[in-house]
């Protein structure tokens, strides 16, 4: 899940996955604006059929929170 998760920040953030951090988060993505979060919000939906609360995507800010909403 993890691999895909990166994938897909991969593809929203324009970057090549192997300059992505261990631990990605908002602050090491120089490019994690409110738009690209939108993006990648809804790429995420797509790919693991989810819907998330607004609630969620406001604290879906590092891979481990993202990880941790799409397990719930």
């Amino acid at each position: 899940m993890k691999e895909k998760i990166v994938e897909i920040m991969s593809e929203v953030f324009e970057l090549p996955i192997d300059e992505f951090p261990i631990d990605i988060t908002q602050e090491n993505i120089e490019n994690w604006d409110s738009l690209r979060h939108l993006n990648l919000i809804v790429e995420l939906e797509d790919a693991f059929d989810k819907s998330f609360e607004p609630e969620e995507i406001s604290e879906m800010v590092s891979i481990d929170s993202i990880i941790a909403f799409i397990e719930k």
